[in-house]
């Protein structure tokens, strides 16, 4: 008989969470490490990843602390040395400037490229070499809903949020016969360091909690679900795609509620 609680777990594999000092890569981490998985925390904030570490350690989890900046090759590279063979990447970070694209500098759009796009590009690229070797993986890589819907301010984010789903699709495809696995997952407003801006104005942070279904925000650990899923045998069949955990907020207009009756 098929043994589905083992679905889930991850015993004997390496996940590496790159941005696990905080949010949602903190959260990433500590749920990998939960159903079994050894742990490798990167991120350039090395006392943000210590403190993931240690608290995971506490729990009883297996984890280390990796340096890497997403934006040199090297460091990549040098980290993922560090980490050994990595069964699972789980790719966090992210940066954002607010403004119209009339506005926007070279300079302004250079950084979040290079951040959001490049960045991730180069860690996916040195990452799916191992793994194309090895003959398995799985790469899980955070989007956003600004990938299919946009707001004034949001533009050259957007972009990049767009452009790392249909890479992940094209690498996918081209690693798909080699046992690697790539999807992302696309969150709606989360309470993490990098919408601090909305949720300090009161007006802001409302509208955008009355924009979902759900009528809130979401809270980090309400990702590492389908963080579990994309890393484990659960989704053995899943591939090239894009996950929405958003609250509903891709599913409805939620500007106007008319009349039903």
């Amino acid at each position: 008989m098929f043994d589905y609680r083992a679905l889930f777990d991850l015993s004997g594999r390496t996940a590496m969470v790159v941005g696990a000092a905080s949010g949602i890569g903190r959260a990433s981490a500590a749920g990998l490490a939960a159903f079994g998985a050894h742990v490798v925390c990167a991120d350039l904030d090395s006392e943000g990843v210590a403190q993931t570490v240690s608290s995971l350690q506490k729990e009883g989890g297996d984890a280390k602390a990796v340096s890497i900046n997403i934006c040199d090759t090297e460091s990549i590279r040098s980290g993922l040395i560090d980490a050994g063979p990595v069964d699972i990447l789980v790719s966090t970070p992210s940066i954002n400037v607010r403004k119209p694209i009339l506005d926007i500098t070279d300079d302004e759009f250079d950084r979040v490229v290079d951040v959001n796009l490049k960045g991730t590009f180069r860690l996916v690229r040195e990452t799916a070499r191992g793994m194309a070797e090895r003959g398995k993986g799985s790469i899980i890589v955070f989007s956003s809903i600004r990938s299919q819907v946009v707001e004034p301010g949001q533009g050259v984010y957007a972009a990049t949020k767009s452009g790392v789903v249909l890479m992940l699709r094209a690498l996918a495809a081209e690693l798909g016969e080699k046992g690697v696995r790539a999807n992302a997952i696309a969150p709606g407003v989360v309470d993490t360091p990098l919408t601090s801006q909305i949720r300090n104005n009161p007006e802001w942070h409302s509208a955008y909690a009355e924009k979902s279904i759900l009528k809130r925000w979401a809270q980090p650990e309400e990702m590492v679900g389908a963080v579990l899923y994309l890393a484990s045998d659960a989704s053995t069949y899943t591939t090239g795609s894009i996950m929405f955990v958003d609250g509903g907020w891709t599913a409805a207009d939620g500007r106007f509620t008319p009349p039903t009756g």
